[in-house]
């Protein structure tokens, strides 16, 4: 008895993605081991849309991200560069999640950049 329905490109039975059909008759979930015939695919149509932001925005955001002023928390850090206090800082997860965070500073003189990974 399937609990999921509606869109072929999704077991019925567990919910997971199908992968594409291939050279074998049938198509096998990876999860549950589902299989329905590729005759099943037979007719369908996957299109799809690539949009990209006009050169001018680009240019435009650029020359806005120098001369903007610097956002953030700024802590008592000395800046390796010009050696003055004062950087701002902000984190993203770079690496795997059970990894820590990378710290992004950039000092408030000078704008030098340096990460450190928690």
């Amino acid at each position: 008895m399937s609990c999921f329905g509606g869109d072929p490109n999704f077991c019925p039975e567990c919910g997971n993605v199908l992968p594409l059909p291939g050279i074998q008759d049938t198509v096998r979930c990876p999860r549950c081991s589902f299989s329905i015939p590729v005759a099943e695919f037979s007719g369908q149509q996957i299109h799809s849309t690539v949009i990209f932001n006009p050169v001018e925005q680009s240019l435009v955001a650029l020359e806005d991200k120098e001369d903007s002023e610097l956002k953030g928390p700024v802590i008592d850090r000395r800046c390796s560069r010009c050696n003055k206090e004062g950087m701002v800082y902000h984190t993203r997860q770079m690496r795997s999640a059970d990894e820590g965070q990378t710290v992004f500073f950039t000092c408030t003189h000078c704008r030098y950049q340096e990460k450190e990974d928690s």
